[in-house]
């Protein structure tokens, strides 16, 4: 995937701790320290996103839904 290059400005203590991660090899550099914990951010915000909506869901529709679903399904499945 191609990369883009970015300018951030951040805390000094945060940079730091950064530094000992790559220092102790667990990054190779800051930019990958940096992307990585971007990367698990944003997928921890998607998770988040997904449990929210899904508290917005009324289980006695949801569950009229899915019966009304298996009753159109109890046609015989056809012969291979």
């Amino acid at each position: 995937m191609p990369k883009t290059k970015v300018a951030l400005t951040i805390d000094a203590d945060l940079l730091n701790r950064v530094d000992d991660l790559v220092a102790r090899r667990r990054f190779r550099n800051r930019s990958q320290a940096i992307e990585t914990a971007l990367a698990e951010k944003l997928a921890r915000l998607a998770r988040t996103r997904l449990a929210e909506e899904c508290t917005r869901l009324d289980p006695a529709e949801e569950q009229q839904l899915a019966d009304e679903g298996l009753a159109a399904s109890r046609e015989p499945w056809p012969e291979y």
